[in-house]
């Protein structure tokens, strides 16, 4: 396909510089109105999207992309910038001992008023330090108390402490005593604010680092992690994040075919561009072991997910510290699948000369009423509901975000602190030169200027963005280019007919600028003239874990076509114009890639910055609004020149103006709440107005 892209368009350049079109034409870049046939409109990933596992040279290019991929799953997970620890205040009661290990309940605030429940394991009759082990359980029916065939978590934990490792099982929340919020907690606010399932269950399982490591019985070198299915996926997510770990077990879910089922498992925009098997590898080179068994989307382990995790732990020089074990079994933690556990953890935290030797002995495992912290399911004094923990949560972000930034300093701990969150967030780059492909459709000629039809993508994404580049008619060599957005397409942008460019557009021109006219994601071209306008189904599971919203998409459409302004020869530097909501969508572009223009001219389209419903029916892109949302992209901008208007009163110029006044650039800001007309947009840019 992208080669047939590069085809189409090596031969529609050919034929277009001497191929004149209709005047008729000069709008629409697709003459037979079909749309423009982007794939993002009709190819949409979900969790059993196949993933391929990308080629890694050397371990400083895999180091690099680990740095990114780590960084990713902090933001999608709401983690970045972390949270405050508030104190753990553990209870730890109720212990029965038994002749080799004893076992007790816990309670843990791992937020303010927010308990998780579990069971601490200890050896008995053994001198320490101990190693310790992390528990998390999948989606077993009883939780941390299952204790089936299939599975048994209480007796994987008991038989641990028997080995002589301190072993923590602890709820996913919903389960046992973690009540206080449900397992399928979830919402459309609580993802602009980078609150989900997902981000609570992994801090959750950070929280349980600190408190094993706190026991004065536990080695803090010596801890693992493993769980099953859902569990499995906490393993390698808190392996991926936390380098306490030191050594990690997940069992049978590790997948380039399916990434996880449940909320729990998909936070917003985690898998926008990295599968689970990326983020496994992150262990490298801590030793690692994938549980495998034949009936289920682990049954490819051999031949696919260990080879490719492997190749990264060769880069250390270090593949003999991952490995797998596979059975012909459904979906488990059984009994085989345990022993292997215990021969991998005690090679690598009990460093035994042969861990063959461990096996599961018998055992009983407690009533539900010696395990359970809060059998009665009555709240702790203190606990929050469900409205007051998300309140507390967005309460947090905002303390966390501040004030405007007033000085150098704090402006540059504020981008430091927040530009990775929105440049995350938005998963937005400047494509490369190389990374372009641009099709020419042909050129329209007129007294005064040229047009022509340009088709922008990336190479292998199939996205596919109409443009028309306005080039005015003189002697010049090159021209300086203005990107120019308007939120209902490049037909807002042509006068009455459509057959001649708007009033915007001729300013530019004659003030010898070039004008690009782009239709972004689903605006304009995107649909066609007949039938209905174009949508994306966005109701498979999990929609916005592995696709980017429609004004996430349009950000990136904004990059692309600045990247192909700046790559012509004929141009020299690029403006960027928004109009209505694509003001908005170009502040954000700017704050991704400042470096990437000259002069931003946005409109703030009257939006309400303090109203969270307002961000869900116009700017919807999760973790946005914990990133700092538009105040982050003007401070990543600063001191760009900006002239900003058509703002209201909650858009807090004054917080704007006090991010330039930091930068050292007040003047570089023009803030008003007036609209401003096309000829005062053409005289900023051209530095006349």
């Amino acid at each position: 396909m992208e080669q047939m892209l590069w085809a189409l368009g090596a031969l529609a350049v050919m034929l277009g510089a001497g191929s004149l079109v209709s005047a008729e034409d000069l709008l629409r870049v697709f003459p037979d109105g079909s749309g423009s046939g982007d794939q993002r409109v009709s190819t949409v990933k979900d969790t059993n999207t196949v993933w391929t596992f990308p080629h890694y040279e050397t371990k400083a290019r895999w180091e690099q992309a680990a740095r990114r991929i780590r960084e990713h799953i902090l933001v999608s997970c709401g983690l970045q910038p972390m949270p405050e620890k508030c104190p753990l205040e553990p209870k730890i009661f109720g212990r029965i001992e038994h002749e080799d290990y004893t076992v007790e309940k816990v309670l843990l605030q791992t937020l303010p008023g927010f308990y998780l429940g579990g069971n601490l394991y200890r050896p008995r009759g053994k001198p320490g330090p101990f190693p310790a082990i992390l528990n998390p359980h999948g989606h077993w029916g009883r939780g941390r108390l299952e204790n089936v065939e299939r599975g048994s978590v209480p007796g994987r934990c008991l038989s641990f402490a028997r080995q002589g490792i301190v072993a923590f099982s602890y709820d996913m929340i919903g389960y046992n005593d973690t009540f206080q919020l449900p397992h399928n907690f979830d919402g459309d606010r609580e993802a602009l604010w980078g609150l989900s399932l997902m981000g609570l269950q992994l801090w959750n399982s950070i929280r349980a680092v600190d408190f094993v490591r706190a026991l004065p019985e536990v080695d803090p070198r010596r801890l693992g992690c493993t769980g099953a299915s859902g569990g499995g996926t906490q393993t390698f997510m808190l392996t991926a994040v936390d380098r306490r770990i030191t050594a990690a077990l997940p069992a049978v879910m590790v997948s380039a075919g399916m990434q996880g089922g449940c909320l729990c498992e998909n936070a917003p925009c985690l898998r926008l561009w990295f599968s689970n098997v990326q983020i496994a590898a992150l262990a490298a080179p801590r030793p690692l072991r994938l549980i495998a068994c034949t009936k289920d989307w682990t049954k490819n382990t051999p031949e696919v997910e260990f080879p490719a995790i492997k190749s990264i732990y060769d880069l250390y020089g270090a593949g003999d510290r991952v490995s797998y074990f596979i059975q012909d079994y459904e979906h488990n933690y059984n009994l085989a699948s345990r022993e292997a556990a215990y021969q991998f953890f005690g090679q690598y935290l009990l460093g035994l000369p042969d861990p063959t030797v461990l096996h599961e002995q018998p055992f009983q495992v407690e009533t539900d009423e010696n395990l359970l912290a809060l059998p009665d399911k009555k709240p702790l004094p203190g606990a929050k509901t469900r409205a007051q923990i998300t309140a507390e949560y967005i309460a947090a972000a905002r303390r966390q975000l501040g004030d405007p930034p007033r000085d150098r300093r704090a402006l540059n701990s504020y981008r430091r602190k927040f530009g990775p969150v929105l440049r995350c967030a938005l998963s937005a780059e400047l494509p490369a030169a190389d990374e372009l492909v641009v099709q020419s459709l042909g050129k329209i000629s007129r007294p005064d200027f040229t047009a022509e039809r340009l088709v922008l993508g990336r190479k292998g994404l199939g996205d596919r963005v109409p443009a028309l580049l306005f080039m005015p008619r003189d002697n010049k060599a090159t021209h300086e280019a203005t990107v120019v957005v308007h939120a209902e397409g490049k037909a807002a942008l042509m006068s009455e007919g459509l057959t001649e460019p708007g009033a915007l557009i001729k300013a530019l021109l004659k003030h010898g600028r070039a004008v690009l006219a782009v239709d972004v994601f689903l605006t304009g071209e995107f649909h066609p003239q007949a039938g209905r306008r174009l949508s994306r189904d966005t109701s498979s599971k999990h929609f916005t874990t592995y696709n980017k919203t429609d004004p996430a998409e349009r950000v990136q459409d904004i990059l692309t076509a600045l990247a192909a302004t700046s790559a012509r020869s004929d141009i020299r530097g690029a403006n960027l114009v928004g109009l209505g909501d694509a003001g908005l969508w170009c502040l954000l572009a700017a704050g991704v890639q400042p470096k990437a223009l000259r002069k931003l001219a946005a409109d703030a389209a009257r939006f309400d910055l303090s109203d969270d419903a307002e961000f869900l029916a116009r700017l919807n892109v999760p973790h946005l609004r914990r990133a700092g949302d538009l105040r982050t992209a003007v401070a990543l901008f600063a001191p760009g020149p900006l002239l900003l208007h058509n703002a209201g009163g909650s858009f807090d110029l004054a917080g704007l103006k006090s991010i330039y006044r930091a930068a050292g650039a007040s003047s570089a800001l023009t803030a008003h709440s007036r609209r401003a007309t096309n000829k005062q947009i053409a005289d900023w840019i051209a530095g006349t107005g």
